[in-house]
């Protein structure tokens, strides 16, 4: 079984960029044979910067997998529609490259 992988970004306000890097390696390999060089289109120093930079906004960055069902259009519906649900999952299965997020207890109940 196939997956699709992703770099997402999001914050407090919800998601703030989504990657699909399911076929970066492939389209890296072919910009190699080609001769040419291959430009990722994000650049992680630049988000950890703005995360850091933010941190009132609490960012947090992963990268993470879904099976081939689950493709792009279907993240961003997720954030946009159960933003608590995916990010929980991606918390727990994903790989965090930065957060700042932190779980407070409630003072008052």
């Amino acid at each position: 079984m196939t997956e699709n992988r992703f770099l997402a970004m999001w914050d407090c306000n919800g998601l703030e960029c989504l990657f699909d890097l399911t076929n970066m390696d492939h389209d890296a390999m072919m910009a190699g044979l080609k001769g040419e060089t291959f430009k990722a289109p994000f650049n992680i120093s630049m988000m950890m910067i703005r995360a850091q930079v933010n941190s009132q906004r609490s960012y947090e960055i992963y990268t993470f997998s879904t099976d081939d069902t689950i493709d792009y259009d279907d993240v961003v519906e997720m954030f946009r529609h159960s933003p608590q649900t995916i990010v929980d999952a991606i918390r727990a299965q994903g790989n965090k490259i930065y957060s700042n997020y932190s779980k407070k207890e409630k003072v008052i109940s």
